[in-house]
């Protein structure tokens, strides 16, 4: 081996292995948190609605699970966040032709 490993072929194989590694690591969690964002979104629109063609406005759904969600799982469940859910599954259900 040289004295500077990182001009080693070996070194370099290794290097590009957690590289991949990484990628694939990253790109997994992605793909997780997208489908979770849209389960989410699909079950909120599906208790909104709860068997009827239009919600009732003026619940209090939504600020209800913010404020349980946050104080379990952190400040990423907001009211903002979780209205961009619904939003997410509707867009994508609406561009699927499916309501």
């Amino acid at each position: 081996m040289t004295n500077n490993i990182k001009k080693n072929p070996f070194y370099n194989d290794i290097r590009q292995i957690l590289q991949t590694a990484r990628a694939k690591a990253y790109s997994a969690v992605n793909t997780a948190m997208v489908e979770t964002y849209w389960l989410v979104g699909k079950r909120i629109f599906e208790e909104e609605q709860d068997g009827k063609k239009r919600a009732e406005y003026g619940q209090e759904l939504i600020k209800k699970l913010s404020v349980e969600l946050q104080s379990e799982f952190g400040k990423g469940f907001s009211v903002a966040n979780l209205k961009n859910f619904r939003q997410f599954y509707l867009a994508h259900v609406a561009f699927q032709g499916l309501i």
